[in-house]
C-alpha cells in the first residue's frame, strides 16, 4: 500500500475539550495492518485534543510546528522531531503552542481507533 496525504480526507472532531482538530486515519485494519492504526492529527493555532486517560498507550511524532504534551501533570514543549510514549492510563492532552499548524503522527491499537 502507496498513498498520500492529500488522498485522504479529514475529520474535524468535535466534543468537549476538542478545539480546532483534525484528524486523517492513514494505515489501520482496514489497510491490513492487524491490531494497529496510524493517524495524523493537525491542530489549528490555538486548537488542543481533551485533556483526557484510555487504557491503551500511543506513540507519537511531531511533523510540524510546536506544541505543547501533558502527560499526568506534566507539560512537555514538543516540536517537529519530537517523539513520546504516552502509556496506558496516564492522563494527556496536546495543545498547539505556535502560530501555525502543530501535526502529530500517532500510533495507537486497534481499540484506540474504534
Amino acid at each position: 500500500m502507496v498513498g498520500h496525504i492529500q488522498e485522504i480526507q479529514g475529520v474535524r472532531l468535535t466534543g468537549d475539550g476538542l478545539d480546532g482538530v483534525v484528524k486523517r486515519l492513514l494505515v489501520g485494519p482496514a489497510d491490513g495492518w492487524q491490531g494497529w492504526a496510524l493517524r495524523l492529527f493537525e491542530l489549528e493555532a490555538g486548537g488542543h485534543t481533551p485533556r483526557h486517560s484510555h487504557p491503551w498507550p500511543h506513540i507519537d511524532y511531531v511533523t510540524a510546528g510546536r506544541g505543547t504534551l501533558h502527560i499526568d501533570g506534566v507539560d512537555h514543549a514538543v516540536s517537529a522531531g519530537s517523539y513520546a510514549y504516552v502509556p496506558a492510563g496516564a492522563t494527556h492532552q496536546f495543545s498547539n503552542a505556535g502560530d501555525g499548524t502543530f501535526a502529530f503522527l500517532c500510533i495507537v491499537p486497534e481499540e484506540g481507533e474504534a
